[in-house]
């Protein structure tokens, strides 16, 4: 990387880029690099240049390359790490790039990276289609589908990246190129759950499918003192389960509902949230054996649309509050791992006004059984749950003790966790977590060699990082 005060400051910056150029100082240099992380706010990038289209990217590219600076990319900069805009870099934004069309013909809907998933989901929508995708529709599409992309349709059709018929991508070197399963097909497979690391993506083509409007939604609320006994309960009676069926299992404070007695608002509790994409008139079938798994104080599951179904989460994730986030896969929903959730629960440091909540999705169907492991970089071999604790904190006198606990319970649930893993839903823990999180030694080094093919220098660092392929 250069050192020069010239190329520090980007004085330097080519005259042919277009779009905005932001430095520290400018007007909308802070609101332009508000992340979901709020704890990216605590440093700054020394240049963001808001991309107006991808000759822009191209631009920028080219004069990163010639110097060799080292880049970072923001497309709805959801990532939890905060690496959309470290301190001090270079930052390649393309929160403007938000093109979006959906052929009802073909069923193929195409998505510029500062697309975010409400933004799809309301576009498809408009046919009666959905991308399978995440859960909170701030999310942006690119950053979720590069890492894999899973949510309440992924039993159904499978995970994002199983969906995904193509990408533009812009080299470190600035040249355009197609990856899809007849061109650069290496650079294509990479993509799908090896994240940010092979070049910058400016559009990504998804197959759809029919997917609502009307859907059956909502949450079955129980007590906290019935989680344990729910939950030994879940696994076996979703072994027949519909992949019609989504499930998020939630442990965290109870809203203040009015259904709900007072004595229990804001007090921890048991929360399924049901996502149901059959027939509406058969959902009966499926959800009220799970409010028998208990005793629930609310049944708030009812028919709705998709997109209110695909939203419901964005209550308890708001943008730009301190945060870290720790996840891993499940094997298989074990009375100890059931525990140990439950015990950390307990022990949260949350104060009124933060929030936490730990979630175990259930698997499954398509995701898991449609297709094969090493068809893409994305792992789920083996994944029959997706646990995931996150907790959010608007004071920066809290990050050590929210850290320590989040730390704390990472370790007590590792003789639970899979080596693999979802990349997305876990802030990154270290080399050799990243060695393991795409499943198999071969994978890796397939990813490190493709790296080395697309970005040697590996100018796009700030991610989840897959070092090149050495010949060391």
């Amino acid at each position: 990387m250069s050192t020069s005060t010239e190329h520090r400051t980007h004085s330097d910056f080519p005259a042919e880029f277009r779009g905005a150029v932001l430095r520290p100082g400018d007007d909308e240099y802070d609101a332009a690099r508000a992340l979901y992380q709020g704890r990216a706010a605590d440093e700054g990038p020394a240049l963001i240049a808001r991309c107006a289209d991808e000759e822009d990217v191209a631009a920028v590219l080219r004069y990163a390359s010639a110097q060799g600076i080292p880049v970072a990319v923001r497309g709805g900069g959801h990532g939890s790490d905060g690496y959309a805009m470290p301190g001090g870099a270079l930052v390649i934004d393309l929160s403007g790039m938000r093109a979006i069309t959906v052929d009802p013909e073909t069923r193929v809907v195409r998505a510029e990276p500062g697309v975010k998933l409400g933004e799809m989901d309301a576009a498809a929508q408009r046919h009666g289609l959905a991308v399978p995708a995440g859960t909170v529709s701030s999310t942006g599409v690119a950053g979720l589908t590069l890492g894999g992309g899973v949510g309440f349709l992924m039993r159904r059709h499978g995970a994002t990246v199983d969906n995904l018929l193509a990408c533009d991508v812009i080299t470190v070197d600035g040249r355009k190129v197609r990856a899809d399963e007849t061109e650069n097909t290496e650079l294509f497979w990479a993509l799908r759950g090896g994240g940010g690391n092979f070049g910058v993506v400016t559009s990504l083509e998804y197959r759809a499918h029919p997917v609502g409007p009307d859907v059956v939604a909502g949450q079955l609320i129980f007590p906290i003192d019935q989680a344990a006994d729910v939950l030994g309960k879940l696994s076996a009676h979703l072994a027949t389960a519909p992949r019609e069926l989504g499930l998020l299992v939630a442990i965290a404070d109870a809203p203040p509902l009015p259904m709900l007695p007072k004595r229990v608002h804001g007090k921890p509790a048991l929360i399924l949230v049901v996502v149901y994409t059959g027939e509406p008139a058969t959902a009966d079938e499926v959800v009220e054996p799970l409010a028998a798994l208990g005793r629930p104080l609310a049944d708030l599951v009812t028919k709705t649309t998709w997109v209110q179904a695909n939203s419901m989460l964005d209550a308890v994730a708001p943008y730009g509050m301190r945060m870290n986030l720790r996840g891993g896969y499940l094997p298989t929903l074990s009375d100890d791992a059931v525990d140990v959730l439950l015990e950390h629960v307990a022990t949260v440091p949350a104060k009124p006004g933060d929030i936490y909540s730990i979630n175990i999705s259930f698997m499954g169907g398509a995701i898991s059984e449609d297709v094969d492991e090493d068809a893409t970089a994305f792992s789920r071999e083996g994944a029959a749950w997706l646990w995931e604790a996150i907790c959010k904190w608007d004071a920066p006198e809290c990050d050590a003790q929210y850290d320590e606990w989040a730390t704390t319970l990472t370790e007590a649930m590792r003789p639970h966790t899979l080596t693999n893993g979802y990349a997305n839903l876990t802030d990154d823990l270290g080399e050799e977590w990243r060695r393991g999180v795409h499943g198999s030694e071969a994978k890796h080094r397939r990813l490190r060699s493709i790296k080395a093919t697309w970005d040697p220098h590996n100018l796009l660092r700030f991610n989840k990082n897959i070092a090149p392929e050495t010949t060391d």
